[in-house]
């Protein structure tokens, strides 16, 4: 195939394709053109935005030289969950451009009536696939499980907000008894994270895409519905932490405790702590009780970058490089959900930290999440002015892989089938 086409909105909800210019791709502040291989249809489930307040970059398909598309706005799109994006929309933020929701921003083109984005998918797991849910069987479970606990407060959140407001993944796959359960505990944080989608001040120019848990539960409601997931759901995990909370280890003897109960009762399936591993002798104390797996969250493993964007409290980068390596000597599995950002997550300043962070903590997996920020918004937060020139996303995976062949790749917290026999083959299915 030739490059795919620019896209351009009209601001009216209506897309089209521009044939003067090639679709280009943004990595940091740059503009480039993306290379043929890079480009894959959109996968199902993906979607397009509009970018109010702003032009596309393309390249003219005459001469080569890259312009703006003044035909309208500019167009991204959001790319589902088990694929990683290579590059950014590129675009020209207008003066009065407001402040991007927090969503992921891929570059889009068009070509011979298909949508097209450069992506990789990462992860052959099918538990988050738009196909796999079915609406009314979503409503009946969770209509079964709030009449299963009408007491528990956890479950009502989980379904009420959770599933049916904010069509969460993982709890909807909680509502169809399937994979992955999550299991908030924290209405507080000890991180002030810029693109919190759960918390931001109101003099911020951007709203959280959901609301905090406003309670702490106890481990009692928390035993009540994660027991029966783990002994009847396939390939089965429960995970404390998840987006619509705080941190979960300002709760962990709370999980402790819920953890012990648990495995009173089954050894079945995998217990997770998706955190920011601020408090590495809470993680050690979970190992004791039988936490099986963590996952860290970061948008760097340069400590200057990472405390600018997560803004700790109490707590600073070489916490969560501990708390990995608490994990690793308990004989757990460690994965980083690592924010890909083109232009900086692959920059050799980043690459080379990142081989560093690999080695040093004896990292089992990385989770390479699409990271859902402004990108203007996220640089000039936090005062990256000059992005340099970068390796590109896909060149960054190869060169890791190839040094460290026993690190997996992924999206998702793996289920203990994966962890403890074929990682590459068992998947949700």
């Amino acid at each position: 195939m030739i490059s795919p086409f620019l896209l351009y909105s009209d601001g009216q909800g209506n897309i089209f394709e521009d044939i003067t210019l090639y679709a280009t791709g943004r990595s940091g502040w740059d503009a480039l053109p993306v290379d043929h291989a890079d480009w894959i249809l959109l996968p199902e489930g993906g979607s397009l935005y509009e970018l109010p307040g702003r032009r596309g970059i393309g390249l003219d398909v005459h001469t080569g030289e890259m312009r703006l598309c003044e035909k309208g706005w500019a167009v991204a799109a959001f790319i589902p969950p088990a694929h990683t994006g290579l590059y950014l929309a590129a675009y020209e933020t207008g003066k009065e451009a407001p402040t991007l929701p927090l969503f992921c921003y891929t570059a889009a083109g068009w070509f011979q009536n298909k949508f097209y984005v450069p992506a990789v998918r990462i992860e052959e797991d099918i538990r988050q696939e738009s196909a796999g849910y079915d609406e009314k069987e979503i409503e009946a479970g969770a209509g079964y499980l709030l009449k299963s606990y009408p007491h528990n407060r956890l479950v009502k959140h989980l379904m009420e907000n959770c599933c049916m407001t904010y069509h969460c993944p993982a709890a909807r796959n909680f509502s169809l008894g399937r994979w992955e359960c999550p299991v908030p505990v924290s209405p507080a944080c000890n991180a002030n994270c810029i693109g919190c989608i759960s918390f931001q001040p109101q003099e911020e120019t951007i709203h959280s895409t959901q609301d905090r848990l406003t309670f702490r539960p106890t481990a009692e409601e928390i035993v009540e519905f994660t027991v029966p997931h783990l002994q009847s759901a396939p390939y089965p995990i429960v995970s404390f932490g998840q987006g619509c909370e705080g941190e979960p280890l300002l709760m962990w003897e709370t999980i402790r405790e819920a953890i012990l109960e648990i495995r009173k009762h089954t050894r079945r399936g995998s217990i997770n702590i998706n955190t920011n591993g601020s408090k590495p002798a809470s993680v050690a104390a979970l190992c004791e009780a039988g936490l099986n797996s963590i996952r860290v969250s970061m948008n760097s493993a340069r400590k200057h970058i990472y405390e600018a964007y997560y803004r700790p409290n109490n707590y600073v980068f070489e916490d969560i490089a501990e708390s990995l390596r608490v994990v690793r000597r308990a004989g757990g599995w460690t994965s980083i959900n690592y924010f890909v950002f083109p232009g900086m997550t692959d920059s050799p300043e980043e690459y080379e930290a990142i081989r560093k962070f690999i080695r040093g903590t004896d990292l089992t997996m990385i989770q390479w999440r699409n990271f859902n920020i402004d990108p203007d918004w996220y640089l000039g937060k936090i005062g990256s002015a000059d992005t340099g020139e970068a390796m590109g996303v896909r060149n960054l995976m190869d060169l890791l892989r190839a040094e460290f062949p026993l690190l997996k790749f992924g999206y998702f917290n793996p289920p203990m089938e994966r962890i403890r026999g074929n990682f590459e083959k068992d998947f949700a299915s």
